[in-house]
């Protein structure tokens, strides 16, 4: 069925488009989509039911059937495939009409657009959206960025489309230009120090105490119902109750050990060095991911190199316990780290975010949402200007009443040979930033000695110059 003045029109309907499209669809909006792939828009003309929804793989008609001033919005992989759809859709525009990229892309190059798009009279938002699959169809975490009024056109939209927390609709706009995908960013990035910490704590389970999955499945559980609370703790928990369907085994025993990663979360670590903000925590989590794929070389690498046995002899309970209060500090420092990065971002790009709100939208629909946030979100409204989230009244006692829990799991881990670097990096985080003083005098000195860089001294300003006695 073809409509007119239809609200809104999707490019790309892959899973991801497609249950956007019939999202808004739910709440009574008129969408039409577009696919260069007929069977794509055959699948969305069958699902759309009694909605107001309709797919077309002609391009003329689908602009056709968008109201006055148009909005198109589109879900197709970052990169190229944005450029080309821009390219093909930007003929059929006029000025104040609107494209919506929803995809994950590079915040540079969401600036780039954004600019070359405005020089012709057409907006540009940068819509960053979390929840994958389920939240696409049922209600994502949205963090839209761009122009205030072109956020206007589709504000109704997004946020009956949105998930809700607490009544609240967790998306809310965040700021001018590339605002939306930058934060978008920085959550994958906390994204990935999540599940980098998840996996060393089922790591020190499995090999560490000897576990089996329905007993970890147990725990994960278990941890789900107290302060981890958390999407990520709550799947984690399923993945270890899925039998494998080829074996009697569970499916997580035939999974290889190798995980893969479309760059997000490495793009945080490289921005964050741009920025020279210290993301240790998500730096070793995308780290990691590298090291996973180095598959040949470390079971080549474990018939030569050894080290202690990995079994931990220690008492169920309280290694369980103290495992759960060190996965709490580790994530808590994850997101110290992602909000710090955005803290200084928003200032060096002229964002102007409001951390309360980020905390308040990732609340409900996103992959890194837990019920952390909410304290987090408090943080931000007590103190806009925080600085750290560690020097909050209520996250710094949490952080202290679990620091012993998490050196006595790190000293565990280091005598079994059991590689745990995202607990450690962020304890090395939390015992920096508490260091009133670090060796970087150190530092200081050895660049000065050997690329007389110069120095800057304690007692006296001014930049300084040694002619070091060389050996």
């Amino acid at each position: 069925m073809n409509y007119s003045e239809c609200d809104i029109g999707m490019v790309g309907l892959g899973v991801m488009g497609r249950n956007l499209v019939l999202n808004f669809g739910d709440h009574g909006f008129s969408i039409v989509g577009f696919d260069k792939d007929k069977s794509k828009v055959e699948e969305l003309n069958k699902e759309a039911g009694t909605r107001k929804v309709f797919g077309t793989s002609s391009l003329a008609e689908f602009i056709k059937s968008l109201k006055k001033p148009k909005a198109v919005m589109m879900l197709v992989p970052a990169g190229a495939p944005v450029d080309s759809v821009i390219e093909d859709v930007l003929p059929y525009l006029e000025q104040g009409d609107l494209i919506i990229d929803g995809g994950n892309s590079h915040f540079t190059d969401t600036n780039k657009r954004f600019k070359e798009l405005s020089d012709k009279g057409i907006h540009f938002l940068g819509v960053g959206i979390s929840g994958g699959e389920s939240g696409a169809r049922f209600g994502p975490s949205m963090m839209p960025g761009g122009p205030e009024k072109a956020y206007e056109r589709v504000k109704s939209i997004f946020e009956a489309a949105a998930a809700k927390f607490n009544n609240e609709n967790c998306v809310i706009y965040l700021g001018p230009g590339s605002a939306g995908h930058y934060v978008k960013m920085v959550h994958n990035g906390i994204e990935y120090g999540l599940m980098q910490i998840i996996s060393e704590a089922y790591d020190l389970m499995k090999r560490g105490i000897g576990l089996n999955n329905q007993q970890i499945q147990e725990i994960f559980s278990r941890w789900n119902r107290g302060k981890l609370q958390s999407y990520l703790i709550e799947i984690t928990a399923d993945i270890f109750s899925k039998k494998d369907q080829d074996s009697d085994y569970q499916l997580i025993d035939k999974i290889l050990d190798e995980a893969k990663q479309k760059g997000t979360g490495k793009w945080t670590s490289e921005e964050a060095m741009e920025m020279q903000v210290p993301l240790p925590t998500i730096d070793a989590a995308v780290s990691m991911r590298d090291m996973s794929s180095f598959k040949l070389e470390r079971e080549q690498s474990s018939k030569i190199l050894y080290g202690p046995d990995q079994r931990i002899e220690t008492d169920y309970e309280p290694f369980v316990k103290q495992l759960e209060d060190a996965v709490y500090f580790a994530m808590i420092a994850a997101y110290s780290q992602g909000m710090t990065m955005l803290k200084v971002a928003s200032k060096e790009y002229n964002y102007n975010l409001n951390l309360k709100n980020v905390a308040k939208i990732w609340r409900g629909g996103c992959i890194i949402r837990a019920s952390l946030l909410e304290i987090i979100s408090n943080a931000y409204e007590k103190n806009p200007n925080l600085p750290n989230l560690f020097i909050d009244d209520v996250l710094s006692k949490e952080i202290l009443n679990s620091q012993d829990e998490i050196r006595a799991i790190i000293k565990s881990a280091v005598e079994s040979g059991i590689p745990v670097p995202g607990l450690m990096a962020s304890l090395a985080y939390f015992d920096s930033y508490r260091s009133e003083w670090l060796p970087a005098n150190l530092v200081q000195a050895q660049r000065d000695y050997f690329g007389a860089h110069t120095y800057e001294r304690v007692d006296e300003k001014g930049t300084f110059h040694t002619q070091w006695n060389h050996v």
